[in-house]
């Protein structure tokens, strides 16, 4: 079975979920795509070490969760 592609507008997190201006927005950035690129499910965030799902994990789930996801592909754009 194939993987649901992302739409390329998903692929960088809403704004109110994750503060351009914040000091490590562009290592976030990275790791998630890094992420993506290698089929993992998550990556680690810098600054707490915690685990942070992907756009493409979340969107293979079908549906938002409401529970504030980072990376949620579901929000209006």
């Amino acid at each position: 079975m194939s993987r649901p592609l992302l739409p390329p507008d998903r692929v960088l997190p809403h704004p109110e979920r994750c503060d351009p201006a914040r000091p490590d927005y562009a290592e976030i950035v990275r790791r998630h795509a890094a992420a993506i690129a290698t089929g993992t499910p998550w990556y680690l965030d810098p600054r707490t070490g915690y685990q942070v799902w992907t756009a493409q994990t979340l969107w293979e789930r079908g549906e938002c969760c409401d529970t504030g996801c980072r990376h949620c592909p579901y929000l209006e754009r």
